[in-house]
């Protein structure tokens, strides 16, 4: 597998963290704060890149660094138009329900793809790790994280986006998918969400309590 450049390497740093200073992106990146810097400014002037000064407590303002849409669209919606195109014709010609057919029998496949891959996981933090992993290789680049004793479960990109936009019943199906994996002792909740114009979609995993 071809080695991914220091450029898209930190186009993928900035997608995934959405807002970052250049002494940050050296640290992410193995690389001198000098070299983050040079990185940052030519994807800058690529117009990839903007460059906004905040202020951080008491002192000079910070540089953050975040993508524009033309960075963004570095993280493109897998055949896009095609699909939508697909999912407008079998609404007008075979009818919504027929479209509801369609989405709950790739709902179906997708749950069955995905528990065949998880069964063995010996813990919640093993199946979130390989569902990060699944999930990633489909392009939604996802990871996973814990704050207290909730999870989140985080896709930083929808390779389904104009799908979603254009019958979120897709999005429906994915949360369902997500509670039945994790099981009936958690609690699945989608807390961000990018087709609410957020930068992200995210999933609390809350353990409830037992009864």
């Amino acid at each position: 597998m071809k080695k991914k450049s220091s450029s898209e390497q930190l186009l993928m740093l900035l997608k995934m963290r959405c807002e970052l200073d250049a002494a940050t992106v050296a640290k992410e990146l193995a690389m001198t704060k000098e070299g983050a810097r040079q990185h940052l400014l030519k994807l800058e002037e690529d117009g990839l890149v903007k460059k906004e000064c905040k202020s951080v407590g008491v002192g000079r303002p910070f540089s953050f660094y975040s993508l524009t849409d033309a960075g963004l669209a570095k993280f493109p919606d897998t055949h896009a138009d095609v699909t939508v195109q697909l999912l407008d014709s079998v609404r007008n010609i075979l009818g919504e329900n027929a479209l509801e057919l369609l989405i709950s029998d790739r709902e179906k496949q997708t749950y069955e793809r995905y528990e065949n891959e998880l069964k063995s996981a010996k813990s919640l933090e093993d199946k979130l790790e390989r569902l990060s992993k699944i999930r990633s290789q489909e392009g939604y680049i996802a990871e996973w994280t814990k704050e207290s004793s909730d999870y989140y479960f985080i896709e930083n990109h929808c390779p389904i986006c104009a799908a979603a936009r254009a019958c979120q019943r897709f999005c429906r199906a994915e949360l369902q998918n997500f509670q039945k994996l994790f099981g009936k002792q958690f609690k699945v909740e989608r807390t961000q969400h990018i087709l609410a114009d957020e930068n992200r979609c995210v999933y609390k995993i809350e353990k409830l309590e037992e009864k």
